[in-house]
Formats: C-alpha cells, structure tokens, sequence
C-alpha cells in the first residue's frame, strides 16, 4: 500500500558501454514450511543479483499442473501480507489453484529500473520456470494491490499471453497523469528516484511502458477487474481512485470489456482489498 510520504559528437570520447545484464536465472536456496499449504522460497536471482522470498499457498485438491493466481503486494509491504491481512488461505476457490505471491521490494513498482533490480524479469521470466517444479501450469492471472494494481496490470499488458485474466485493487494505474506523486513516494525510498522510470518528461516514453492506461488497448483479450474508492478521508485512495477511473475510461473509449467495481467511500486499507479480491475471483479463475 502506499505511505504517507504521498501528502506528497564530433571528437568526443566514446561513451563506455554498460556491460549486458546476466542471463535471467533462479534458483531455490532454501524452503521452510509455514502451514499445511503456506511454503516460502528463498530465490537466488540473477535480476535481483541477491535472494527474494516468495510465498505460495499450494492446493490441497486436484491435480499437477495446476492453475496458478500470482497475488502482488502494494508498496512498502511484503510478500507476507496477503496471507498475513486477508483470509485467501481460507477461500474454497483456491484450494485448486498454486498462489504465489512474490517479493516486489519496497517501491520496487514492479519493473526493471533503469540502473537496479529487475523486478519485472525475476517475475516474468525467472520464476514461471522455476515455479514448474512445484506443480505451476500455464493457465495464469495476476492481480494486485496499490502498487501491485499497476504491477498486475503492467505485466498482463507487456508479456501478451502470460495471463489470461488481471485485476487491480485500489491500484496506482496512471502514473503519468500526476508525476510528482510517484516521484516523491520514491524519494522516500531510494537515493534518486529517477532511478525506476528516468525523469517524466525527458525519459516519457520509459514511464509510459509502465502505465496501464498508456499500455491499455495490449489488454485486449485479457479478463479484466478494476476496482477503487474515492476517499473521501483517504488522500491515498483519493488518489489511486482518480487513476483507476482514468484507466476504466480508456478501456471503454477502446470497447475493451472490463468488470469495474467503484464503491465509492472507502480507504487505502486490507478490509476493502479482501472484499474485492472475493468479487474479482470469477474474472480471475474465468
């Protein structure tokens, strides 16, 4: 979820070229068992260049391969919350279905940065591949909360077939309609926070490869949920709520279908978040 800090030629030398990013791999270093269904994984990987965690809740019914629903968390957050704040442990739906829910760092935004971590690789290509060990079929959706909105929608949108179905909760989707907002949630985080998406107006391209409402006409095909409140006590909500009815906007002006749930009063907060992911679960498991 998001924080409080959103109040708020010629004879020139031959520029050095960067070296080439590694190969994107994983590995599991390490397993501990939580619950009868909650497994964490401690990944080595190559995108990150360190370890992350990623928590799967692993079906009890059915057979391998199984669907699988990636839950992302919202900024600032872990990759505990979702079973740590809401009952999707409990949810009879998916006790036939793999969850994983991914570490996507504090502000992480669910992308590669321009000079850092590569969020979007570890979890687009390093642990579909991994994942296959632990049963993982090829039927997927995502979905995600506040920075894991975008996330969900970001990754729907850029890797076309990857997941047939995503969803946004309270998610920040529009980016590029109020720069300062984001560029000051991280500075709250990082030495330079142009180091995620480069400078809004000179690098507006990099931003608008990670708007959804930039990216939306890529989401045709895809089941979509979106689902906001409007605050009004909620500056976050207030804010993530314009986004989200912006994107909404541009999927009607492209006639792409999409279940939208704006429930009007309502904070940035997990009670709202359980809510729409039980009203989100027929778009998502189709």
């Amino acid at each position: 979820m998001l924080c409080a800090v959103l109040a708020g030629c010629g004879g020139a030398p031959a520029a050095k070229l960067a070296a080439p990013a590694p190969a994107p791999t994983a590995t599991v270093v390490g397993e501990q068992r939580i619950g009868p269904r909650v497994l964490d994984l401690t990944v080595r990987s190559t995108a990150l260049g360190r370890t992350a965690n990623v928590r799967l809740l692993q079906p009890d019914r059915g057979r391998r391969p199984w669907p699988v629903l990636y839950l992302l968390h919202g900024c600032c957050d872990s990759y505990q919350s979702w079973t740590r704040s809401t009952d999707v442990a409990r949810i009879p739906a998916l006790r036939r279905v793999l969850v994983v829910m991914p570490e996507g760092g504090e502000v992480g935004f669910y992308s590669d940065w321009r000079d850092g971590p590569r969020w979007e690789t570890f979890h687009t290509r390093e642990l579909p591949r991994l994942l296959a060990r632990y049963g993982a079929g090829t039927r997927r959706a995502i979905a995600g909360l506040s920075m894991g909105g975008l996330g969900a929608m970001d990754y729907a949108a850029r890797h076309p077939g990857l997941f047939a179905a995503a969803a946004s909760f309270s998610g920040a989707l529009h980016p590029l309609s109020e720069p300062k907002i984001w560029l000051g949630l991280f500075s709250a985080y990082t030495d330079d926070p142009r180091a995620v998406w480069g400078d809004p107006d000179k690098d507006r391209d990099t931003w608008a490869e990670h708007d959804p409402t930039e990216l939306a006409a890529r989401l045709r095909g895809v089941r979509l949920f979106v689902s906001s409140g409007n605050g009004p006590h909620d500056q976050t909500e207030v804010i993530v709520g314009r986004e989200s009815r912006a994107f909404a906007r541009r999927l009607r002006a492209l006639r792409i279908p999409a279940r939208l749930d704006f429930y009007g009063p309502g904070r940035h907060d997990w009670p709202y978040w359980q809510r729409e992911l039980h009203r989100a679960l027929p778009t998502l498991l189709g």
